[in-house]
């Protein structure tokens, strides 16, 4: 009986212990340790009476806990401040290079003729119209020519043939001018020598 006696103190002893061991290991949070206050504090007319020691220990661990969560929202504050200006540069930069974009693009579709930009189109129809207007105007001047030549030679065949009518009508002319002067002398000779 007395084994039975021992092992039940022993069974007892290591429970105590280890509940002892549970309620030494402080509560991580801010919340269980106040809870942990709360169960240890003894009580007097409805009040609660905390020690000395555990409520320093509260106020450090409270202390501690708003220092590290005042360090964290310094930190995402920061953070936030950097990507809001990461952002603003980068609104900054996307409009530039949106601009130098619409640039590049007018640049592209337009061409300048005589320093005046013009859309393409318009530089295609003007360029189009140019060429189509000298092209008509050789068409017409190569016509022109032509019938020029051919007003040319016929006016040079009528000259030939004038001439060579002018040349016989000036032989006929002399001979018959020749046989007056003859007739002429004839006559003068007859009225002469009668």
């Amino acid at each position: 009986m007395k084994l039975f006696f021992t092992s039940i103190l022993l069974i007892l002893n290591v429970q105590i212990n280890f509940s002892q061991e549970n309620d030494t290991i402080e509560p991580k949070t801010i919340e269980g340790q106040f809870d942990k206050i709360f169960k240890v504090s003894t009580t007097f007319q409805n009040y609660k009476i905390v020690g000395k020691d555990e409520f320093l220990s509260l106020k450090k661990n409270v202390l501690d806990s708003v220092k590290k969560f005042r360090k964290a929202f310094l930190n995402i504050e920061n953070l936030l401040k950097n990507e809001r200006e990461n952002i603003a540069y980068l609104n900054e930069t996307l409009t530039q290079k949106t601009l130098e974009l619409d640039n590049a693009l007018f640049k592209e579709n337009s061409m300048s003729l005589f320093g005046a930009p013009l859309n393409k189109f318009t530089y295609s129809f003007i360029l189009w119209t140019i060429i189509i207007g000298f092209g008509a105007g050789i068409v017409f001047f190569v016509f022109k020519f032509l019938k020029s030549n051919v007003i040319a030679k016929q006016a040079q065949d009528s000259l030939l043939i004038v001439e060579e009518e002018f040349e016989i009508h000036r032989k006929n002319s002399i001979e018959r001018e020749q046989k007056l002067r003859r007739q002429l002398q004839d006559e003068i000779n007859k009225h002469r020598n009668p």
